[in-house]
């Protein structure tokens, strides 16, 4: 049965197909077949004569493949070069850390050296200082050629930074004081007498200072008094 229109109830009948444009489709079906079939062909045959060595390549794709594994090549050198670097530079600070520590240790004990030369040989001028002390204390340096000597020697010895400690009424302190007699009833615990000074020399002790404890209530009559 016809349409109103014209048009055939089914458009796929051979009867209603255009030859012409059905030739036409088949023939371009059939060109990109055999264009695969012929690449297909190159590539296999290519490949074949490659692996039986007799495919030469061009010199283009030649270098392209050179270029490529130098790269590769720099990019493994480099990575290997960084790594060792980074090995030779850990190195060389964990040695200067060492050189830095061993030149303060060195510094530290040499300077410590030094200051126990220097003790020890004004440890040996406290006899005279003590000698000179006795002779102030007796009015025998208030004038002439012994006070002269006398300041010298003391001048010089404080130029070295002998400092001397031990005045009555300071507090009694174990660790500076050596105690030949104790006066005190325990309580707070003061010097009263002074035996022999004491000395040091910038924070090294060099000589205890001999005294004897007495209480500070009794040290403060003691002064009152006086």
């Amino acid at each position: 049965m016809t349409q109103p229109n014209g048009m055939s109830e089914n458009p796929g009948d051979p009867e209603q197909t255009d030859p012409e444009a059905t030739s036409a489709d088949r023939a371009e079906e059939a060109a990109e077949e055999a264009s695969e079939a012929q690449a297909d062909a190159v590539v296999d045959e290519t490949l074949e004569a490659v692996a039986e060595g007799e495919a030469q390549v061009s010199p283009e794709v030649e270098a392209d493949i050179e270029a490529n594994i130098v790269d590769v090549d720099e990019e493994g050198e480099a990575s290997d070069l960084a790594a060792e670097l980074a090995e030779r530079t850990d190195d060389l600070q964990r040695l200067n850390a060492e050189y830095t520590n061993y030149r303060r240790r060195t510094e530290r004990d040499r300077q410590a050296v030094i200051e126990n030369a220097k003790s020890q040989v004004i440890a040996a001028f406290l006899p005279i200082l003590d000698d000179l002390e006795l002779a102030r204390q007796h009015g025998d340096l208030n004038d002439g050629p012994l006070k002269a000597i006398a300041d010298k020697i003391s001048a010089t010895l404080e130029s070295q930074k002998l400092e001397g400690f031990g005045e009555e009424g300071d507090a009694f302190d174990p660790e500076i004081h050596e105690a030949v007699q104790d006066l005190s009833s325990g309580g707070d615990q003061v010097v009263g007498t002074v035996l022999r000074r004491g000395y040091r020399v910038g924070d090294k002790l060099v000589r205890n200072a001999m005294v004897i404890i007495a209480d500070a209530d009794s040290e403060d009559s003691a002064q009152s008094e006086s």
